[in-house]
């Protein structure tokens, strides 16, 4: 049996912006490209993703850490955080406790864990506070990388200028779009250590936007995403509320993820009455 990598946390690792009905929920995210190439250059590599979109950490933690544990695997993302950032109610003492008793619980088990700080996303003035609470949580994020040299990687988001270009964000402007989750798997294989194949075509220089094409952007990005977003959290719903993980039990990816979705996809439709 192969070495595991294992993925836990929200859509940040589900993978969402990047688009494919071929795969689980719709998307396939930098950590299937991740698993894919860690595959070619050992077959027995094995693969489980257990994240879904909108989990607040406390719902990762209760959901997710455990039975990422059982798997015993050898390679361990952990990405969470981000929504309850967005949640001004939020006690950032409370989130920044429940973070750093996971990553103990992480950092215990032996695997090489993944930490990544937050992107410094733009946004609006109105929105200045949830900047300032990201700085808040990178800072312990870095702190507990220190901590623990021998077994927590950081990858450090926060620096990455390739993702100060639009081009890299979903039409929400808070999800990598297929460019950005396929950049993202280039550093994360070069932190690792391991070859791969994967390569990145930089942009050439971006279109350069009129202000009044640039606030109509704005205010439809406002009606498509940033209002509904809000809607339903007052309504206590998230998009995640009914999926399930992607790649909930270890998989090899050298055996085809579309190959093995459809399969799944046949023995779901045998099963229904």
């Amino acid at each position: 049996m192969g070495r595991l990598f294992v993925a836990i946390g929200d859509s940040f690792t589900e993978g969402v912006g990047d688009w494919d009905p071929r795969f689980p929920n719709g998307v396939r995210g930098w950590a299937d490209r991740v698993a894919k190439q860690l595959s070619k250059q050992d077959p027995q590599w094995r693969y489980a993703n257990l994240a879904i979109r909108s989990r607040r950490l406390e719902r990762i933690v209760s959901e997710q850490v455990e039975p990422a544990l059982a798997m015993k695997p050898d390679v361990i993302s952990f990405y969470a955080g981000g929504n309850d950032i967005m949640e001004l109610r939020k006690d950032m003492a409370q989130l920044l406790h429940c973070y750093t008793q996971a990553v103990h619980r992480l950092a215990g088990s032996g695997a090489q864990v993944l930490l990544f700080t937050g992107f410094d996303i733009p946004v609006h003035p109105l929105l200045a506070p949830l900047k300032r609470r990201n700085w808040k949580f990178n800072e312990r994020v870095r702190e507990l990388a220190e901590q623990y040299p021998s077994t927590v990687t950081l990858v450090d988001y926060w620096t990455w200028n390739a993702y100060r270009d639009r081009r890299m964000w979903d039409t929400d402007k808070l999800h990598m779009n297929r460019a950005g989750h396929r950049y993202m798997a280039i550093p994360i294989l070069e932190i690792l250590g391991e070859n791969h194949r994967l390569s990145f075509v930089p942009f050439g220089t971006p279109e350069r936007m009129g202000l009044l094409q640039a606030t109509q952007r704005d205010v439809e990005w406002l009606r498509q995403w940033v209002l509904p977003m809000f809607g339903r959290r007052m309504r206590g719903i998230t998009l995640g509320d009914t999926l399930q993980p992607r790649w909930p039990e270890p998989m090899y990816p050298a055996r085809g993820m579309k190959k093995q979705y459809r399969k799944r996809l046949a023995r779901q439709s045998i099963q229904l009455p």
